[in-house]
């Protein structure tokens, strides 16, 4: 069984440890201790805490068959004659997208404002963390 501290979870959900505390003081995520009496937080309730936590589709996902949208702040805009860079930081993932200078344009997107990244692939690497970054329990 994989569970997890405090400050592991919270690094994971992109909140602060004290964020994480105050969730299991009220009762919202569960928690039990280890040998040592440390909070730990078993993988699997985190996941459903997490998957309970998901803001539903927006209401354009409906025509869409892209379900990975992560909404988030624009943090830089490089645009050229042509092409654009648009950095967005949504919670701890930073995503950049390179389109056109005109669709940057029309959807009015500069530093400060929400946006949401729609994210569809053919591709997608998944990778384990080195084992330091989640714990085993037994």
């Amino acid at each position: 069984m994989t569970s997890y501290r405090i400050g592991e979870a919270a690094e994971l959900l992109g909140v602060s440890a004290d964020t994480v505390r105050r969730w299991v003081d009220g009762g919202r995520l569960p928690a039990g201790r280890d040998t040592h009496g440390h909070r730990v937080i078993d993988g699997v309730e985190l996941a459903g805490f997490v998957r309970a936590q998901a803001a539903g589709p927006d209401e354009r996902s409906e025509f869409s068959s892209a379900r990975n949208r992560l909404r988030g702040i624009v943090t830089g805009v490089v645009k050229d004659a042509v092409m654009a860079q648009v950095d967005i930081q949504a919670g701890p993932f930073r995503i950049v997208s390179l389109m056109s200078r005109e669709a940057v344009d029309e959807l009015d997107l500069r530093v400060g404002a929400v946006a949401l990244a729609v994210i569809k692939s053919t591709t997608v690497v998944v990778e384990r963390p080195s084992a330091t970054r989640g714990r085993v329990g037994s």
